[in-house]
């Protein structure tokens, strides 16, 4: 469905159109810009911006819990008023004391096991974007633990959690009809020790899901709540005949308070999860420890740079070794002109425009060590010394000494788009980059490109206000004057 951004208006009236106000974009001379106006809400406005997000974070998980929790448990009590109406007829067995149906109805058991993979797959992408979302204490331990989530954060999420699985077991209590049997407990002749282990076994599964699918960014991490969803599911599909299928303290201790009763191996649900956190983290930290890139490379790369990557299985130690090939503008293997995108090479025309030269002539030159058979930077060059910039009065301070992290071990896109200009994107890499053996566009700028601004002979890095920096470049490609 085609529809337009939403307003910036709390709530958008009709006869409301949103406010414009005119300012002075410093950036962009005297052209008056439409600013959005930030929004805030009444009365704390005055918060910190960290205090602040501590508080979405809190508010998002408390609801984000509620939810997942709330359909759960919802469909949870139809399955149990199947089960009850087929022990009616002899078919089935209902618990008395709250816990859910336990009956050897496989069926039933789906059912439940459904309900909880799906509730979890679909908020866990609603609330992705706000919070991640967790909605479970030891899902939270363990991104704690491996330091994508801050302890004060995951303190306050934690306190959200619990709450929301009281809300949730409160409202489903209260609202739907007959009692309320969600309650986690030992069924099938399940010991206390067994129970234990199969909550922790469960809970790795799930929290080593999450860490590699979502914590572990990657090109599919934007369908991590799908395979989060189906963890549970299939984690459920085990436990719940045997222990509840928990896999998570909030949600066993969110019911128990509600039904005012806990069963002596209650701790069992705490400590269970807890445990499955803690193996899931070390076993990711082990992997993690031992390069696991290295073993089954390429898994995220597309056509063209499956095509130009080259693995050296000797040499590849380290992830960085088996990083995406750089294959965007910019990159010394691929150039780009008037006449669009082309690979560079020592007899390729399009490597080197009219009126280049294989010699680096000016001063703030700046290296481009791209060590490895993919140019992705394999091979650790030390940090480049800080290039002072001069010429031009649009250049920021932030411009004017730039010393890009050559150690950067996450990826080698942004290790060479510090080193390197971006045509067609941001000039914000000023001074020229050169190759003394192949010189390109994307490599070495026009001489009186200084600061993302062209300049006249005199070098003196001015522009007209209308003049986009990118289209004087291509036009003085085009005549002769690179």
């Amino acid at each position: 469905m085609n529809i337009a951004a939403p307003s910036d208006r709390f709530f958008n009236l009709p006869g409301m159109g949103p406010r414009k106000i005119k300012t002075t974009d410093t950036g962009m001379g005297t052209n008056p810009v439409t600013k959005r106006r930030e929004l805030r809400i009444p009365c704390i406005g005055f918060l910190p911006n960290k205090v602040r997000n501590h508080f979405i974070a809190m508010i998002g998980e408390l609801v984000g819990t509620f939810l997942f929790l709330f359909f759960a448990f919802a469909a949870t009590q139809v399955a149990n008023a199947a089960a009850a109406a087929a022990n009616a007829n002899g078919n089935g067995a209902q618990t008395s004391n709250g816990g859910i149906s336990q009956s050897h109805n496989a069926s039933t058991l789906l059912y439940i096991a459904l309900a909880f993979g799906f509730s979890l797959a679909v908020n866990a992408w609603v609330f992705f974007r706000i919070t991640g979302g967790l909605f479970n204490p030891a899902v939270t331990l363990a991104l704690a633990l491996i330091g994508a989530v801050p302890w004060i954060r995951a303190l306050l999420v934690f306190i959200a959690q619990i709450l929301g699985a009281i809300a949730a077991s409160a409202v489903v209590s209260g609202r739907f009809p007959g009692s309320l049997n969600v309650a986690t407990n030992l069924g099938g002749g399940t010991t206390i020790v067994q129970g234990l282990f199969i909550e922790m076994f469960l809970t790795a599964m799930l929290v080593f899901t999450i860490l590699m699918l979502a914590a572990e960014k990657h090109k599919g991490t934007f369908l991590a709540p799908i395979g989060i969803g189906l963890a549970l599911f299939v984690a459920e599909l085990a436990g719940v005949y045997y222990t509840g299928g928990s896999l998570n303290p909030a949600r066993s201790f969110g019911v128990n308070v509600i039904l005012g009763q806990f069963p002596g191996y209650h701790w069992i649900y705490w400590l269970g999860p807890f445990l499955g956190a803690l193996l899931a983290v070390g076993f990711y930290r082990f992997v993690k420890a031992l390069e696991y890139e290295t073993t089954n490379p390429g898994q995220d790369f597309n056509e063209k740079e499956a095509e130009v990557f080259q693995f050296d299985e000797e040499n590849a130690a380290t992830g960085a070794d088996v990083a995406r090939p750089v294959v965007a503008i910019g990159n010394p293997e691929y150039v780009a002109n008037e006449t669009g995108l082309h690979p560079t090479g020592s007899h390729d025309s399009a490597a080197s425009p009219p009126g280049s030269s294989s010699s680096a002539t000016a001063a703030n030159r700046v290296p481009t060590t791209m060590a490895g058979p993919n140019g992705n930077g394999s091979g650790r060059v030390a940090p480049l010394a800080p290039t002072a910039i001069t010429a031009g009065p649009s250049v920021s301070p932030t411009d004017k000494l730039r010393a890009p992290d050559a150690s950067y071990r996450d990826g080698p896109a942004a290790e060479a788009g510090a080193q390197q200009p971006n045509l067609g994107g941001s000039y914000r890499v000023p001074g020229r980059i050169a190759d003394d053996s192949s010189p390109s566009l994307a490599q070495s700028p026009p001489a009186n490109y200084n600061g993302g601004l062209l300049s006249g002979s005199a070098g003196t890095g001015t522009r007209s206000a209308d003049q986009d920096p990118e289209d004087m470049f291509y036009d003085a490609v085009k005549n002769g004057e690179k």
